[in-house]
């Protein structure tokens, strides 16, 4: 592996990731002041390049096949203050100020809600606000949108 530096605008840098078969890569959303995981989610070529280029989150949906901008249904969208690559190469790191405070489709500041307690999983965070709220009628699926 090498250090690569190269800017923006140029797509050089997309080169220097490790994209899965299906040409992903997992992302973690981390809160840049407090440093707490919010949320993972995938991102391809074209959403790690559309999320450098507007700064704010822009992720791949497996389960719809498209785009998503984070925040587009819910408003709570996320501004990017860095982006990382590990040292691996396969695993991006945002750096985000979490617009409303609330990154989960449940409606919960981060979707790292449950804790493992005596071999069962509890929810150990609040809701914040209702889901259906949120979203209307309809939940947010599982990609937070």
């Amino acid at each position: 592996m090498q250090d690569t530096e190269t800017k923006v605008g140029t797509t050089g840098w997309l080169e220097a990731i490790r994209w899965n078969a299906d040409g992903l890569v997992p992302a973690i959303a981390q809160d840049a002041t407090t440093g707490d995981i919010l949320m993972m989610a995938w991102m391809n070529a074209e959403s790690l390049r559309l999320t450098a280029e507007e700064g704010q989150a822009v992720y791949w949906s497996r389960s719809r096949g498209k785009l998503w901008r984070k925040g587009e249904t819910s408003g709570h969208q996320q501004v990017i203050e860095e982006i990382r690559l590990d040292c691996d190469e396969d695993v991006i790191l945002l750096k985000v100020e979490q617009k409303g405070g609330i990154a989960c489709h449940t409606g919960r500041r981060s979707c790292f809600y449950r804790k493992l307690e005596n071999g069962e999983w509890k929810g150990v965070d609040p809701v914040l606000r209702d889901p259906d709220a949120i979203y209307g009628n309809k939940q947010g699926d599982s990609s937070n949108e």
